[in-house]
């Protein structure tokens, strides 16, 4: 980000920080605790304390101290009229290891968070107290207020409907930083979208990213149902703004909003609620130290994975990092064959990002051959074929197209068959690839670039192996998509004209090299063809690209005009100027402009999610659009082309830029003389259609 960026965002988090409505508490201010429950009366070993209620079974102790001398002393509560042995125990730490909870240690003026075991809730309980079970002696306690009103979850409505297929189900203000959304639809096609937050009456460009549920600023990608927590980035809380949407930054566009309403009570966010994603969630094994793994490093691949490793004791650190898609695998290990890299035969573990449990993998695969796992063989994880997954996944990100996953490996196994193993010095054969999950989330085939060839050799056992030379994140993302060929309509008096997905890499961009809004015209159901017409012809466009001014993402006018990007509506005075209107603008009588072909709305939208990345044809990729329209009649827009019309102008949507292409316009009977030369042409031998095409070629 460069200092403007960061100066700008600085500010801003300080006005959306400053701008409280006023009687609303600063509850963002670092001091909300909760409801308060009492102090903490001291009878032994030092206890000291407050007591907040965060929600109905959570309980914050701020400040809370301990000797730690007590031989059996725990968290206790219950429900009799003075702490007795009639209670259970609260444990802590929550997470603790094995059968039973372990004895209280000391505190020094600590901060704790108690969650209430087995359902139980702060209206079932009368007291709490730190008790030695062993001696029944109660060393301090603070007791309960009768009618304690609790901080609760709010829920709000769902997002807004705008575009792109956005909606959800009833969002949840879960504490005063985290939002829960259920059942969340989104087609993904938007160039540049973000969860966004801010202040206003509706969603602005005045505006603070929020990272989605792995924590990523990565665009949004796609939702199919899916239920997901996000929390607010910094110190950012939900008292702080007023709407929470899906945002496109490049068009400034809102896809759907919900509105934070100003007289929440939420609990405070004191880490109690756990975001149950792989990039939130502690690992319990902890993270690994950077450094550990640095010092070796080999890049595979064109340079676009790296691999980096350490080897610690019998077992091997192993680092992953490629620039890659979501929805793609990456894959490293040892070769099937000593002295060549070959894939058969060989033990890899695949890394990747599970899109539909939210969480990074790292899994064991045995080759046995170049083909699909079977569940006998092929391509297969180890448990598929009877073996024994032996990866062990330490953590994973994915940040800006970057991949990485971390885990480790033993050296030597106890599968013989489905595992090779790792000399502890000296150097092995090894092979990598990158390719496309297929929908059990199993690798699936690659292309031919997308795996090693070389005969490539690693010890292990080596220090400062470092040969990485090249930034993952300078590498250009998805290199070799193909874009779909481009479409033509020739011979053709009436048109229809509706909305659709772009195409992703595959269409508006990659077909016309202009940057796409997420959204392109259809034209007869064809994703922006280049149309043909003649001088002196007239033309009907059947319009059904909104009607509605209000709603800027479902309002989408057609025009024709001599400008590449469109958006005659949204441009000044003098920008209008350099732009040359042939059909469906209007003035008024003061030489305001308005647009003239505005019908209802229909749109191609994704059964799904976006499929673009998978198919290489748009034929293909149409049959996994189905056409929603409301109600209402479209606009009919005739245009008859006047003699002095350019031979090259485009429809366009006079709201919005970059939505259309090419219209090209030829001398009347063109149509005929095509057709006479089709016709010609069909009664001549390939033996003497070549050198007439040849000819034609060298006369033009």
């Amino acid at each position: 980000m460069d200092t403007t960026a960061t100066h700008f965002t600085l500010a801003l988090l300080a006005v959306l920080t400053l701008t409280l409505p006023y009687g609303v508490p600063a509850r963002n201010q670092g001091n909300y605790y909760g409801k308060p429950i009492g102090t903490l009366t001291e009878f032994a070993h030092g206890i000291r304390g407050t007591a907040y209620a965060v929600d109905e079974s959570t309980i914050f102790i701020k400040g809370f101290s301990y000797d730690g001398t007590g031989p059996d002393a725990f968290f206790w509560v219950g429900n009799t009229q003075r702490p007795s042995p009639e209670g259970f125990i609260v444990p802590y730490p929550e997470d603790f290891k094995g059968r039973d909870p372990p004895v209280l240690k000391a505190f020094k003026e600590q901060d704790v968070i108690l969650r209430l075991p087995l359902g139980k809730r702060l209206r079932d309980i009368k007291w709490l107290s730190v008790w030695c079970r062993r001696f029944t002696v109660d060393f301090g306690n603070v007791f309960i207020p009768q009618n304690l009103e609790v901080p609760k979850p709010r829920v709000l409505p769902e997002f807004k409907r705008l575009a792109h297929g956005l909606r959800s189900g009833n969002i949840s203000v879960l504490d005063a930083k985290t939002f829960y959304i259920p059942n969340l639809h989104y087609d993904g096609a938007g160039p540049d979208a973000y969860f966004w937050v801010g202040n206003g009456t509706e969603p602005s460009p005045l505006g603070i990213k929020v990272p989605n549920e792995v924590g990523s600023l990565d665009p949004l990608r796609g939702y199919q149902g899916e239920d997901i927590e996000i929390q607010l980035p910094g110190n950012l809380t939900v008292y702080d703004i007023d709407w929470l949407a899906v945002w496109c930054v490049q068009y400034r566009h809102n896809f759907g909003h919900v509105l934070i309403p100003k007289d929440l009570d939420v609990p405070p966010a004191l880490g109690q609620t756990k975001i149950t994603t792989s990039s939130t969630t502690p690992d319990p094994r902890g993270s690994p130290d950077p450094d550990d793994i640095a010092s070796n490093c080999r890049s595979f691949l064109d340079d676009r994975l790296q691999v980096r490793w350490e080897m610690k004791g019998d077992v091997v650190q192993i680092q992953l990092a490629a620039k890659m898609r979501e929805d793609q695998w990456m894959a490293f290990g040892l070769s099937g064959e000593q002295g060549r890299s070959t894939m058969v035969g060989g033990d890899v573990v695949v890394a990747f990002y599970d899109t539909d449990e939210r969480v990074f993998k790292a899994e064991d695969y045995y080759m046995s051959a170049t083909s699909q796992c079977d569940g006998t063989g092929g391509v297969c994880p180890d448990v598929r074929i009877s073996g024994h997954d032996d990866a062990q996944l330490i953590q994973g990100d994915r940040k800006n197209g970057v991949t990485t996953v971390t885990y480790t490996r033993p050296l030597i196994t106890n599968d013989p068959i489905h595992d090779r193993g790792i000399p502890s010095n000296g150097e092995v054969n090894v092979i990598a690839a990158i390719g496309a999950l297929n929908s059990r989330k199993e690798a699936n085939s690659h292309d031919i670039p997308d795996k090693t060839k070389d005969d490539i050799r690693i010890d292990f056992s080596s220090r400062n192996d470092h040969a990485c030379t090249t930034s993952l994140f300078d590498l250009p993302t998805d290199p070799g998509v193909q874009a779909w060929e481009p479409q033509m309509i020739t011979g053709e008096n009436t048109f229809s004209v509706r909305i659709g997905p772009t195409g992703g890499k595959r269409g508006y961009t990659a077909i016309t090299g202009l940057p796409s809004w997420g959204i392109a015209w259809y034209v007869n159901d064809l994703l922006i063809p280049e149309i043909f017409v003649e001088r002196g012809q007239t033309y009907t466009f059947v319009v059904e690209g909104g009607i509605d001014p209000t709603n800027p993402a479902k309002y989408h006018p057609f025009y024709i005009t001599d400008n590449k990007e469109g958006g005659y509506g949204q441009k000044t005075e003098d920008q209008r100027k350099k732009q040359r209107v042939f059909a469906g603008v209007g003035f008024d009588a003061e030489g305001y402009p308005y647009p003239t072909a505005a019908g209802r709305y229909c749109e191609w939208v994704h059964k799904t999610v976006d499929q673009s990345l998978k198919i290489e044809s748009f034929n293909e990729y149409l049959s996994t659009l189905r056409l929603v329209c409301d109600e209402g009649e479209p606009a009919y827009l005739n245009w008859t082309v006047a003699p002095e019309t350019p031979d090259l102008v485009y429809y366009q949507c006079y709201t919005h830029n970059n939505l259309g292409w090419k219209i090209h316009v030829v001398d009347m009977g063109y149509r005929s003389q095509q057709n006479g030369m089709s016709s010609a042409i069909s009664f001549l031998t390939p033996s003497i259609l070549l050198p007439l095409m040849t000819l034609h070629f060298f006369m033009r």
